[in-house]
């Protein structure tokens, strides 16, 4: 990691990062893939899952814009280790929680070290991306889903056959990827910091767009952001619970069966950041979400089988259409790379969050099969990414 050029790809860097990521959300994952077996040890309701996913989301998301600002103003190559030190805190926490109080406390402990990883953890792979802005964002973003979908699979084969407690093996996770970011940091210093304000000067462009054009765009891909959160938040909060309810079959098989959705995310997020930097980032956000509609919309009415090569399509679809809206974003604020990353990671999160807890809330009142006959419309919402403007022949000073 000697050096690069600024027109080529730090692929090893994107492969330190993307690891990193990998596994500071396969720690993350953890949280929802247990609340079968949190709901059943303490008893708790629907409401109190979606009031624990909600602290969890918004302090993931809170702290995230302002982390990017300051990194915009003011590098931090090491945050990204301090972010993961703190997450171990929060799972040490967890595993040893006596009582629902002690649950949000450690939740939220690992949300807010996921709101300092994030965004730096995204800045570092815009500034090694060279000109595959969208295959850097992907590959960074596979790490994260990647971490996701492993998630609910180790918690499956370790923490429910030897208990809550069991969550402490996740810390070697944690102090793993430490590890890892400490490297990139160190070539964060030495060669990205470095040269950091001459590279915004060169890449920032006069887009020919006007302010209001930046603002309405920037409007549409929040829209965006919400119907793909909200979404997802019904997916990996309650899709066990609905497996189980509809058709009987054990937490493990459950738990399976999010590992399949999750691992389709984890694919189909690089074929979108490829497609993207080819054909336009627009045209992926617009066929990743409106795309998912169809599959999403005959979900609830599958049988089991059914079902689950649904779940598995629509993670394959959707799931690209973050980097593409967070690499798109960027285009618009390219000299406040961090502070929009942190705005939309913020905003994914904590959109998340009031999902699962809206969600854990119309569950009590109704039913679960209702909650997924409801939130299978909101991909519909994908067809506002046609106001989106064409940025393929925006120059961008190279």
């Amino acid at each position: 990691m000697s050096d690069i050029k600024q027109q080529n790809t730090a692929f090893r860097v994107l492969l330190a990062i993307s690891v990193a990521h990998l596994l500071n959300d396969a720690v993350q994952s953890v949280i929802p893939a247990i609340y079968p077996i949190l709901k059943e040890e303490f008893a708790l309701t629907f409401t109190q899952i979606g009031l624990i996913t909600f602290v969890f989301q918004m302090t993931s998301s809170i702290l995230q814009p302002f982390v990017g600002r300051y990194a915009d103003r003011h590098p931090s190559p090491f945050a990204l280790s301090v972010g993961m030190c703190i997450s171990l805190v929060g799972i040490v926490l967890l595993a040893f929680v006596a009582n629902f109080g002690m649950m949000v406390l450690s939740v939220s402990v690992i949300g807010m070290g996921s709101s300092i990883f994030h965004p730096e953890a995204s800045r570092v792979a815009q500034m090694a991306a060279g000109e595959r802005k969208g295959l850097a964002q992907s590959i960074f973003q596979v790490g994260g889903n990647g971490g996701s979908a492993v998630g609910p699979l180790l918690a499956a084969l370790i923490i429910l056959p030897n208990g809550i407690r069991a969550a402490a093996w996740f810390a070697v996770a944690l102090v793993a990827g430490a590890f890892v970011v400490i490297k990139v940091g160190f070539w964060y210093r030495r060669i990205v910091a470095s040269h950091m304000a001459a590279e915004v000067r060169r890449r920032v462009s006069v887009l020919d767009l006007s302010p209001r054009q930046v603002r309405n765009a920037m409007i549409v891909l929040v829209v965006l952001t919400f119907s793909k959160q909200f979404y997802l938040a019904s997916m990996s909060s309650y899709f066990t619970f609905f497996l189980m309810d509809k058709f009987g079959i054990s937490v493990r098989d459950s738990q399976l069966c999010l590992f399949a959705f999750l691992a389709a995310s984890a694919i189909g997020i690089i074929a979108g950041g490829w497609i993207g930097d080819r054909i336009g980032r627009k045209y992926v956000i617009w066929c990743s979400i409106l795309g998912a509609a169809p599959f999403a919309l005959m979900l609830p009415y599958a049988g089991l089988v059914m079902t689950i090569v649904l779940a598995v399509v629509i993670g394959l679809v959707i799931s690209s259409a973050f980097s593409a809206i967070l690499v798109f974003a960027t285009e618009l604020k390219p000299a406040h790379v961090g502070t929009i990353a942190g705005l939309f990671f913020g905003l994914s999160f904590g959109l998340g969050g009031i999902g699962a807890a809206f969600f854990g809330w119309l569950a009590e009142k109704t039913s679960i099969e209702f909650v997924f006959q409801v939130s299978t419309l909101l991909p519909l919402l994908g067809i506002v990414a046609a106001f989106l403007p064409d940025m393929r022949k925006v120059d961008r000073g190279n």
